[in-house]
C-alpha cells in the first residue's frame, strides 16, 4: 500500500482507551490573570483534526467574547487519558470539559448506550430525525449526573471489517469479534447472538497473530490505522451511528458568568458548524482510499438485514431492563416507528 490517510478523528466506541499512565494535564497557565477563569478541554482526537480545529475555534472565540476573562487549553490526542479517565478527571475538577464519544457518554448515563445497539436504525436519515427527538432527553439525563451537554454531532458510523466476507449472520459465526474491554455491554450483545468474543484494547496485535479475524471500526479509523490490510472485507451497511458530544463540568458551566452562557452556546455551535459533513467526506475519502489499496466492499444479498436485525433484536430481548434502558430504548423505539410509518417503511 502506498497511500495513507492524514491524521484525522481517530475517536470511536471501540478503540478510544488509552494507558492508564497517561500523563497529568498541566496546570492552568501562570500567565492567568487572578479571577480568570481557565477551562481544560480534554480531547482524544489527534492535534489539526476537523475536532481539534473546531475546539480551537471555539476557545478563541470564548476568549474574544469575555475579553479574556475565560481562558480555554485544548488538550488533544489522549494526552489527558481516556475517555474514562477524562470523566474521573472532570469530577475530580482536574479538568473543566471532554469531547466524548458513545462509549464515553454511556459512561456518564447508561442509558446512552442504546445508540451503540448494532443494526438499531435503517438509515442515516432516520438516526438523525430520532436523536433530534431524543437529544432533549439525554441531555436532562446527561445534566443530571452533573454535566452540561455543549453540543453533539455525528461523527460517523461503524462498519464490520474481516478476514473473510461476512455477508448474514451465520457468516460472522466463522470470527472471532474484537470488542473493547470497556464496553462490557456490547460484548453481552454479540455473544447472545452466538459469536465468539475476544476483548481487549489492540487490534493490530491481535489481527496479526490471529487472535480476532473480525472487528468493528468506524471507515477513518480502519483506514488511518491500515487494519484493512489485515480484515480486507467490509459489510457495505453501516452497524451503528458514531456521536460525539462536548461536556463540561457543572461547576465548570457555573464559574462562567451567567451573562456569557448563551454567546458561548452560540460560539460552540458555530465552531461545530459543519464538522459531520467534514467527516463524512474523509469517511468516503477512506473508502475510497482503502478500496484503491484491496479492501472489497460487501452489500448484502436480498433478506440478509433482516436476519441481521432479527439476530439482534432476540439477542436484545434478554438485556433489556439488565444491560440496557428499557424506558430509553421503547421511547427510540417509538420514535423509529414513527419515522418508519411517515416515511412508508
Amino acid at each position: 500500500m502506498n497511500k495513507t490517510l492524514p491524521a484525522i478523528l481517530i475517536f470511536a466506541v471501540f478503540a478510544t482507551t488509552l494507558a492508564a499512565g497517561a500523563p497529568a494535564v498541566p496546570a492552568a497557565p501562570a500567565s492567568a490573570a487572578p479571577g480568570t477563569v481557565v477551562i481544560k478541554i480534554a480531547s482524544i482526537a489527534p492535534s489539526r483534526s476537523p475536532w481539534d480545529k473546531a475546539l480551537e475555534k471555539m476557545a478563541n472565540e470564548w476568549e474574544r467574547l469575555s475579553n479574556g476573562s475565560v481562558q480555554v487549553k485544548i488538550y488533544p490526542g489522549g494526552i489527558a487519558g481516556g475517555e474514562q479517565d477524562m470523566i474521573r478527571k472532570m469530577r475530580l475538577g482536574v479538568l473543566q470539559g471532554g469531547v466524548f464519544s458513545n462509549m464515553g457518554l454511556a459512561k456518564v448515563d447508561h442509558s446512552l448506550t442504546v445508540l451503540s445497539i448494532p443494526f438499531l436504525f435503517h438509515s442515516r436519515e432516520e438516526f438523525n430525525a430520532v436523536f433530534d427527538q431524543m437529544k432533549p432527553i439525554f441531555e436532562k439525563l446527561i445534566e443530571g449526573k452533573g454535566f452540561k451537554v455543549m453540543f453533539w454531532t455525528l461523527a460517523g458510523w461503524v462498519n464490520f471489517f474481516s478476514k473473510s466476507p461476512v455477508l448474514e449472520p451465520d457468516d460472522l459465526k466463522k470470527h472471532k469479534i474484537s470488542v473493547t474491554s470497556d464496553f462490557p455491554e456490547l460484548e453481552q450483545i454479540w455473544k447472545r447472538m452466538g459469536y465468539e468474543v475476544v476483548t481487549g484494547d489492540n487490534d493490530m496485535i491481535q489481527l496479526q497473530s490471529g487472535g480476532v479475524t473480525a472487528l468493528y471500526l468506524p471507515p477513518l479509523i480502519a483506514g488511518s490505522g491500515q487494519f484493512f490490510a489485515l480484515a480486507p472485507h467490509m459489510l457495505a451497511p453501516s452497524l451503528a451511528p458514531l456521536l460525539g458530544g462536548l461536556l463540561l463540568s457543572d461547576k465548570a458551566w457555573a464559574s462562567i458568568p451567567a451573562e456569557l452562557h448563551q454567546p458561548f452556546l452560540d460560539a460552540t455551535t458555530g465552531a461545530a458548524k459543519g464538522l459531520y459533513e467534514e467527516t463524512a467526506t474523509l469517511e468516503a475519502d477512506a473508502i475510497k482510499m482503502m478500496k484503491d489499496n484491496g479492501l472489497i466492499v460487501h452489500d448484502p444479498p436480498a433478506g440478509a438485514m433482516a436476519k441481521w436485525r432479527e439476530s439482534a433484536g432476540k439477542a436484545l430481548d434478554g438485556l433489556l431492563g439488565s444491560v440496557f434502558s428499557k424506558e430509553i430504548y421503547d421511547q427510540v423505539m417509538g420514535y423509529v416507528r414513527d419515522y418508519r410509518k411517515t416515511h412508508g417503511q
